[in-house]
């Protein structure tokens, strides 16, 4: 019988040969992963011997993997805002630069938060959770054109314990959204990628997350575009905008935010440095 760290060294070799970054972390993960052992658990049985009904259960997820599944659709979850969420090919995989959307819009409140609040194109449901997690009297819509995505979201709502604060809506943007509501705050990470990019990207996002939630556009600006022009519809006085977007598309941006009325807006940088999101402030009463 082999060994466990030789069945680690194997792994991380082949999925190497296959163009996966970082193949001996995947490794790890994979095979702590298929045995139920987490990665510390793993460095203390370097030396055990693996009977061939546990290689059964590595070979399929490694396997997976040097196609280049991403490894959180393998592995099932993701960690982001507090919260431990489900992923899967419904919806884009929540990505550190939006958990870190998460933390600029969390400093733009005192400790109570909005009121209200939405998530337009909620997917997975990484940020309304993640903020109705944080602020415990929010009111949250999780909102989504998808019903497949909203499927995801209402299951990691209902594991999150959160069904009586954030409610689920089917709507292409705001299309079904209630006339009569007023939002605090509006949250949006939408398909934002050119053309160009999602051919450029490794082949986890290209072939395996939904395209439709990657870019919507040549230029990945249609889906922005709507939500600047109808978003003062919905917006209370003073409410929040906040948006990621593309690191290229901040000048028309703002252009956008003139033209709909905004007075107060501002693009703010990642964790790179990159100007990856925009806030801006809805100055007076709903615009009809």
């Amino acid at each position: 019988m082999i060994n466990l760290l030789e069945v680690l060294q194997k792994s991380a070799t082949f999925l190497e040969s296959k163009g996966v970054e970082n193949g001996r972390l995947n490794a790890e993960l994979l095979i702590g992963h298929a045995l139920g052992l987490k990665r510390m658990q793993l460095y203390m049985q370097f030396e055990r011997l693996l009977p061939e009904k546990e290689l059964e259960l590595i070979r399929p997820v490694v396997r997976r993997r040097s196609q280049r599944e991403p490894l959180q659709y393998i592995l099932g979850t993701v960690d982001f805002g507090g919260l431990e969420l489900k992923v899967d090919r419904r919806a884009l995989i929540p990505r550190p630069e939006t958990e870190y959307l998460v933390e600029l819009i969390k400093a733009e409140y005192s400790e109570a938060g909005p009121m209200l609040a939405a998530d337009l194109g909620t997917g997975s449901g990484a940020l309304g959770l993640a903020l109705a997690h944080h602020w415990p009297d929010v009111k949250m819509w999780a909102i989504d054109v998808s019903k497949e995505a909203l499927e995801l979201a209402q299951e990691n709502r209902d594991a999150s314990e959160l069904a009586e604060r954030v409610t689920l809506l089917e709507s292409d943007w705001f299309e079904t959204v209630p006339k009569e509501l007023r939002f605090d705050l509006l949250v949006a990470n939408p398909p934002y990628l050119t053309s160009a990019e999602v051919e450029e990207s490794s082949p986890e996002v290209k072939s395996h997350e939904p395209a439709v939630a990657l870019s919507t556009a040549e230029d990945g600006m249609d889906a922005l575009r709507i939500i600047i022009e109808q978003a003062p519809r919905f917006l209370a006085k003073d409410g929040l905008l906040a948006m990621e977007t593309g690191i290229a598309q901040h000048a028309e941006l703002s252009e956008l935010m003139v033209q709909a009325g905004f007075t107060k807006f501002e693009s703010k940088a990642d964790l790179a440095g990159r100007h990856r999101f925009v806030f801006a402030r809805w100055p007076g009463e709903t615009s009809e």
